[in-house]
């Protein structure tokens, strides 16, 4: 690792921990200077900004913004507080498993704020202690989006893993994932069912009740949904978004067992491992090319009028067939190398030409990520002429604005990631190669620390992936170490995390003086190794035993 290497490294890592500091936009808008020091500063070609994953985190949560205004959210979120108030004596664990079904069903994590003061008083109420229940259930609601077959993590980490022939759908995700995360959940329940004093034996607590100020204000209030009447309405734009769920999680299955129900359009696609080729001029004096390059620079888009110019004042002979050109490279002319041309398999895809050895053609199904974007709009459109859903309350509701704010962390962050990774991919390559290759598991590491640094698990994958991927690393293992990918718990800045220390009314629900020595600590660590360690053992078992991966 060269110094230069480290200096921008430091950059990004600088960037990424100003931002963390401001926290919301900042995360993305900081990364932004990052980004320009990178690319302006030391020259750095600019990586991809994550698009994909930025247009799937918008269709989710405009989805889940829909409905919300439509108040459909408030009736799962009454259904559920049936279930915890029916059963008040386990709250420890069927809050956290609440919090993460609802995550799995909306894709985003931020329903926990409606549901997390209601967690706290029931615990209240029966004499437990908050930071049981409340810790465990932030943690549950942010495990929940590598279980989400709409959350920007698993699509983007399906959409990643094909392009690098690991054909995994959103189901085959979630098929290890969910169960990962349960056992993890349940690792993090066992842990926090007796954490910490009872109330009636912490006298800091009991101190507090000695103040008639302090004791009204624990006990005074009562959250509650139940007293709300949920009209027919938002019921049925929980229906319409269960059914759009359902349809995605169908067309997946399909997928999985070799039915596909999606309609095909014709692929080229550059042959695996073969860049470029070098044709003699005979060969491609007839060819009808649309775009290629020469020698691997002169690149050109014809048949545009403008096109055509440069191409003769290069010395190329051009000569027009239907509505594509046909391009010669003439004796001596710019491009030429001995009667021979180079071209480039990439510009050829992009440009729609198939030359037999560079590139393939074939018919591929339209992808997932663009079903679940056709899909979720389709969804919020119902919604919204049928349902009752106002568009303007949507866009000033928690979770359509929580998650804007996500997607501007993710495209910046991830865009600063992407523009360091690929331009040393080759030096990653050589100094993680040996210790991947020994230990590919220990990927889960980077994953984990990057993830810190960035409060978004999509922007995790998008930034890590690839480069993971480069190292040789077998997709299975990817897929096994997934649960890694949430660590953003360990520095307490995320929203839901400081929501919920100011949702717990007695006090038990802390932010340590040292900053780490905090409540979700402990039951985030410990359903991160064990969701991991999972994760690994089943994705071992689909892959080796059943050949499913």
């Amino acid at each position: 690792m060269t110094l230069l290497m480290i200096v921008e490294l430091i950059v990004v890592l600088v960037a990424l921990w100003i931002g963390a500091r401001y926290g919301s936009l900042a995360l993305g808008a900081i990364s932004g200077i990052g980004l320009a020091v990178l690319v302006f500063g030391f020259h750095l070609r600019p990586g991809n900004p994550p698009t994909d994953v930025i247009y799937i985190i918008i269709a989710a949560v405009t989805c889940a913004g829909i409905l919300q205004a439509s108040g459909g959210m408030d009736w799962m979120i009454q259904i559920a507080e049936k279930m915890l108030r029916k059963h008040p004596n386990r709250i420890t664990l069927l809050a956290p498993l609440t919090t993460f079904f609802l995550t799995i069903l909306v894709g985003t994590g931020h329903v926990v704020y409606t549901l997390m003061p209601i967690i706290c008083d029931i615990a209240l109420q029966k004499g437990i202690r908050p930071e049981r229940p409340c810790a465990i259930a932030s943690i549950s609601a942010q495990i929940g989006i590598t279980c989400s077959p709409i959350a920007a993590a698993v699509v983007a980490f399906s959409a990643i893993s094909i392009d690098n022939g690991f054909n995994v759908s959103n189901v085959q995700i979630i098929m290890v994932t969910i169960p990962a995360c349960l056992l993890g959940i349940l690792g993090a329940v066992a842990y926090s069912w007796n954490r910490g004093l009872d109330l009636d034996k912490d006298p800091k607590f009991q101190a507090k009740l000695r103040d008639p100020k302090q004791y009204a204000y624990i006990y005074g209030s009562n959250a509650t949904t139940l007293d709300k009447k949920i009209p027919q309405h938002s019921k049925n734009a929980v229906y319409i978004f269960m059914a759009t769920l359902v349809v995605i999680v169908f067309i997946s299955v399909c997928q999985m067992f070799g039915v596909n129900l999606l309609p095909s359009y014709k692929n080229i696609a550059a042959v695996s491992h073969v860049e470029s080729a070098t044709f003699a001029e005979q060969s491609i004096d007839t060819i009808a090319v649309k775009s290629f390059a020469l020698n691997g620079k002169d690149t050109l888009w014809l048949p545009t009028e403008r096109d055509v110019t440069q191409a003769e004042q290069k010395g190329l002979s051009i000569e027009h067939v239907v509505d594509t050109v046909t391009i010669a490279a003439s004796s001596g002319a710019a491009g030429s190398n001995g009667g021979n041309v180079n071209i480039d398999a990439k510009k050829l895809v992009k440009g729609g030409i198939s030359i037999d050895g560079l590139t393939k053609t074939s018919d591929k199904p339209l992808s997932m990520n663009i079903v679940i974007q056709i899909l979720m709009l389709t969804a919020c459109a119902l919604m919204i002429i049928f349902c009752k859903a106002k568009p303007k309350v949507a866009v000033s509701g928690p979770v359509w604005q929580n998650g804007m704010v996500a997607v501007v962390a993710i495209y910046g962050i991830a865009w600063m990631s992407n523009t360091y990774f690929d331009n040393y991919q080759a030096e990653m390559q050589t100094l993680l190669g040996g210790i991947v290759k020994d230990y590919p598991w220990s990927i889960a590491f980077a994953f984990f620390a990057v993830s810190v640094l960035i409060n978004s698990q999509g922007a995790v994958v998008v930034s890590m992936l690839p480069l993971a991927y480069s190292l040789g690393i077998p997709g299975w293992i990817l897929l096994g170490v997934m649960p890694s990918v949430y660590g953003y718990f360990f520095i307490p800045n995320y929203p839901s995390d400081i929501a919920t220390v100011n949702f717990d009314r007695s006090g038990t629900t802390v932010i340590g003086k040292y900053l780490l020595n905090h409540s979700f600590m402990a039951p985030g660590l410990i359903h991160v190794v064990t969701a991991t360690i999972c994760g690994l053992g089943i994705s071992y078992a689909y892959h080796f035993w059943f050949g499913l991966y």
